[in-house]
């Protein structure tokens, strides 16, 4: 390879990576349209692993799901909730921040299903999109600083009638919307928000349905 054309592939190989690092610039100020994820979180200060349960769970005891307003409750010593703690509020409200940043990072696909048999629930057949029946829930969403451990990874099931909307899961979705909200406005302390949810995440359900009325709700960003 003679002088000149070595240069010139120097040159080229600079010009590209320019390129590279002009697009992932450009996704940081679009709002981060490239999906996050645990590898590659443009939010630096979040560990992806870091957890703090809110109780201690007890291990190999059967776990029961309670029910409280006619909805799903997880059992406290099996799923106490747990929180991430490098997801502060200023995290939350960081435009940047999506919940790839720290979603299954922490857990492998066989310790989320796994807690399907702890908690004594058959996995459902065809589960998925609109027959979808249970979701393995954060109780502390990730959106709200949950952490991704099987401390805060509960089978929320059912009910099997009716349309997909109408799933506890999508119910506590709600929930989850409004109390995200309250935080990012200054409207509700964050770690307030994450003891109450973890507790009773059905005591707001009926007015976060009110607020959803006049707001835009959607699932996780």
């Amino acid at each position: 390879m003679t002088l000149a054309t070595t240069r010139i592939v120097r040159i080229a190989a600079f010009n590209f990576c320019l390129v590279v690092v002009g697009l992932a610039n450009l996704a940081r100020l679009v709002g981060g349209s490239v999906r996050a994820t645990c590898a590659d979180c443009p939010v630096l200060s979040v560990n992806p692993q870091a957890a703090r349960p809110l109780g201690r769970a007890a291990n190999g005891t059967p776990c029961r799901i309670r029910a409280r307003n006619g909805l799903p409750l997880p059992d406290p010593k099996c799923t106490p909730g747990a929180i991430n703690p490098t997801v502060t509020l200023t995290v939350v409200r960081d435009r940047l921040f999506r919940t790839g940043c720290v979603r299954n990072c922490s857990t492998t696909q066989r310790d989320r299903s796994a807690t399907y048999r702890r908690y004594g629930i058959q996995h459902p057949k065809g589960n998925s999109g609109r027959n979808q029946i249970c979701e393995l829930d954060h109780l502390v969403p990730l959106e709200m600083g949950g952490a991704d451990t099987i401390e805060n990874i509960w089978p929320q099931c059912g009910p099997t009638g009716g349309t997909l909307w109408q799933r506890y899961f999508k119910q506590k979705d709600v929930v989850e919307n409004y109390l995200t909200a309250l935080v990012k406005s200054g409207n509700m302390d964050l770690a307030e928000a994450q003891r109450q949810i973890a507790r009773d995440w059905t005591q707001f359900l009926d007015v976060a349905k009110g607020w959803c009325a006049a707001h835009e709700c959607r699932g996780d960003p």
